[in-house]
């Protein structure tokens, strides 16, 4: 068996078998093969797609091509809740420790933001002295101690996607579903989760933009899934817009702090009740949506929620002040408001322009070792269906840098757009996909 056979196989649009899907794996993982050969390959299953038993072989071989997490010492079922990104998305911060504080211990490995996307650890590392990188021991002890644990993906978890994700990335083969779905579902299984609730992001601020290729992607997750023996669920979910009204690190834990402290934000809110409840239903907490909606909004009305948050923060290192009192925060050097031209009804909020220009304020990185500045970013004060007065502030620009500052103003000015008519906001839930099926 040797690389050129397999590059040639799939060239011409064959399907690869179980083994030789592990030696490439195996082999690139270990140095044995090539950049250029390997790019080869993989321009050959972006062109030429794999079936699902190809794809449900490369997720396996990727993710035991390093350590597997062994969560059963915890003697409870870990349901791992994934998004696939999207902009101002805090659920991550809100819903963990609002299931956890329902007793449902959660042991959650999350990634960093990357181009106008944040990242869940950039956040929780904007609270002065949270650690997210501790060791695999200290994982579990903190999940068996007070219920939950969120580190940075750092451990030994399949090598072989980060080797194959970076090369993707350089020649241009991100978007391609089964090179997608093989990726984020290695990672899961590696991670130890038996169970796992998926929320795959549509729209402008999306990776996927368009649904059909959103349940292409979810149902080919799923079908992994049952392959490889994890129950596995799809939530697609509206990212047109961006979620809650504020995008970069530091203003999306404030966010999410006066979120669990009972702050009503409308999408956020249908999000994290619609993935709740399918993270309820299989740990047999919950058997409707009601009643999961009913449990869930009660510990954050009784302040379990944010307790667990507080606990969280506390065990891993994080000064619990700045969660009591959000104003303790670094704030930017310039806060300034960015006000309407003219009245009307905001009818379009790109979220990819906004994560763009918080990009390009400093909240996120254009290349893997920029530095992220957790201060900047954008505060919104509308959504998509509100009604504007003219000269009405739409969102606040925070940032260090004047010249950006202003840039930005201009900027934000052009994403929002404001009409004489008014729209509905679309649904936040747009299908579940179950089994591979809608």
């Amino acid at each position: 068996m040797n690389i050129l056979d397999i590059i040639e196989k799939k060239r011409d649009k064959k399907e690869l078998t179980k083994e030789e899907i592990e030696y490439f794996i195996k082999e690139y993982t270990n140095n044995n093969i090539a950049d250029y050969q390997m790019a080869s390959l993989i321009m050959a299953i972006y062109l030429n797609g794999m079936t699902n038993k190809e794809t449900a072989d490369l997720t396996l071989a990727m993710a035991h091509s390093g350590e597997i997490l062994d969560l059963s010492v915890l003697k409870k079922p870990i349901i791992d809740k994934h998004s696939t990104g999207g902009v101002g998305d805090k659920v991550s911060l809100v819903l963990l420790p609002l299931i956890a504080s329902l007793g449902i211990p959660v042991a959650k490995m999350s990634g960093r933001g990357l181009g106008f996307t944040g990242g869940t650890i950039d956040k929780l590392e904007s609270i002065p002295g949270y650690q997210t990188n501790i060791d695999i021991n200290k994982f579990v002890q903190n999940v068996d101690k007070i219920g939950i644990s969120i580190i940075s993906q750092t451990l030994n978890l399949a090598p072989a996607d980060k080797k194959i994700y970076a090369l993707r990335d350089s020649i241009a083969c991100v978007e391609s579903i089964p090179l997608i779905a093989s990726s984020i579902m290695s990672k899961k299984i590696a991670s130890g989760a038996k169970e796992i609730v998926l929320d795959v992001t549509v729209g402008s601020g999306a990776f996927m933009e368009n649904k059909e290729n959103a349940e292409k992607l979810a149902m080919q997750m799923v079908d992994i899934g049952e392959k490889v023996g994890r129950k596995t669920v799809c939530l697609l979910t509206n990212m047109d817009e961006p979620l809650g009204y504020a995008v970069g690190n530091t203003l999306e834990v404030i966010e999410a702090i006066n979120f669990l402290k009972g702050e009503k934000i409308k999408d956020l809110e249908e999000i994290v009740l619609q993935m709740g409840y399918h993270m309820l239903l299989r740990a047999g907490e919950a058997n409707s949506f009601s009643e999961s909606s009913e449990k869930l909004l009660e510990n954050i009305k009784n302040g379990k929620a944010y307790d667990k948050f507080i606990e969280l923060v506390e065990n891993q290192g994080g000064d619990i002040s700045y969660i009591d009192n959000p104003s303790k925060f670094e704030k930017a050097e310039y806060i300034e408001p960015v006000y309407a031209k003219k009245a009307g009804y905001v009818t379009k909020i790109n979220a990819k322009e906004v994560g763009k220009l918080a990009c390009y304020l400093g909240a996120g990185r254009i290349k893997k070792e920029d530095k992220i500045n957790p201060r900047v970013g954008i505060v919104l004060n509308k959504k998509v269906s509100d009604k504007v007065k003219e000269k009405e502030i739409l969102g606040y620009i925070h940032s260090d840098d004047k010249e950006k500052l202003n840039n930005a103003i201009i900027e934000l000015e052009k994403i929002i757009n404001i009409s004489d008519k008014h729209v509905e906001q679309k649904p936040m839930l747009l299908g579940v996909i179950n089994n591979g099926n809608l």
